[in-house]
C-alpha cells in the first residue's frame, strides 16, 4: 500500500484536540473494514516539531516529536493545529519559513482553529476563503485583507486548502480530506469506528 504521509505540526502551547483528533482520524482510517485489524491506515500520520525536545500542550500534557523541521521526510498533507502557542510561532521566522517550504509540496494543507493563522502570517491564505475559531474570526479578519474570512462554516474548502473552526473540528476536517482522499464511505467508516457522527451539516456548531 502507498499510504499517505500526513504531518502534524506541533509547538509548545499547542490545544490538544486540536492535533490529536486530526491524528485519530486518520489512523484509525481503513480501506477495507473487514480487514481492520490487518491492514494498516492507508495515512502514515507523523508529528514534527522545530527539534526533538519535548512538547508541552497548553493543558501540560507533554509530546515526543518524531521529526524535526530538518530530518522530515516529504510530506502528502501538513495539518497546522492551533493553541495559544501560535502567538508566540507568529514570530517564529523558522516556523514561518518551514510551512511555506512544506505547503509548495504537500497536495492537502490544512489547520485546526488558530493554525489558520500560522498559514496567513506565512503568506498561504491570501486570496482563499478560510476561517479559525470563533473568538478570533475578527483578529483574521484584520490581520489578513486579502482573505475572504467565513463565519458561519465549521471547514472551509479553498482547493486544496482546508481550514476548520476551533478544536473539536478538526475532527471534521480530517475526515474531510479522508473522504477527498478515498470517498466518503471511507470517511464514515472511520467516523463510525470512533463513534464520531459523520459531519453533514458544514454549519459552525456554536450561534455567533
Amino acid at each position: 500500500m502507498d499510504r499517505k504521509r500526513v504531518g502534524i505540526v506541533l509547538f509548545n502551547d499547542i490545544e490538544v484536540l486540536d492535533f490529536c483528533g486530526p491524528f485519530e482520524v486518520f489512523s484509525v482510517t481503513r480501506l477495507n473494514e473487514e480487514k481492520r485489524r490487518e491492514e494498516p491506515s492507508p495515512f502514515k500520520v507523523l508529528l514534527i516539531a522545530e527539534s526533538l525536545a519535548y512538547v508541552t500542550t497548553t493543558a501540560g500534557m507533554k509530546v515526543m516529536p518524531q521529526y524535526s523541521f530538518e530530518d522530515c521526510p516529504r510530506l502528502d498533507i501538513l495539518v497546522v493545529p492551533g493553541g495559544w502557542g501560535t502567538r508566540k510561532e507568529l514570530n517564529n521566522e523558522v516556523m514561518l519559513e518551514w510551512l511555506r517550504s512544506r505547503a509548495a509540496e504537500v497536495e492537502i494543507l490544512t489547520s485546526v482553529c488558530t493554525g489558520s493563522m500560522l498559514l496567513g502570517f506565512a503568506g498561504l491564505l491570501d486570496g482563499l476563503h478560510a476561517t479559525t475559531h470563533w473568538r478570533s474570526l475578527d483578529w483574521m479578519r484584520e490581520s489578513f485583507p486579502s482573505v475572504m474570512v467565513e463565519h458561519e462554516q465549521n471547514v472551509v474548502e479553498d482547493g486544496r486548502v482546508f481550514t476548520s473552526a476551533g478544536i473539536s473540528a478538526g475532527i471534521d476536517m480530517a475526515l474531510k480530506v479522508v473522504a477527498r482522499c478515498y470517498g466518503k464511505q471511507v470517511a464514515r467508516a472511520a467516523a463510525t469506528h470512533m463513534e464520531y457522527p459523520f459531519p453533514v451539516s458544514n454549519e459552525r456548531r456554536i450561534n455567533l
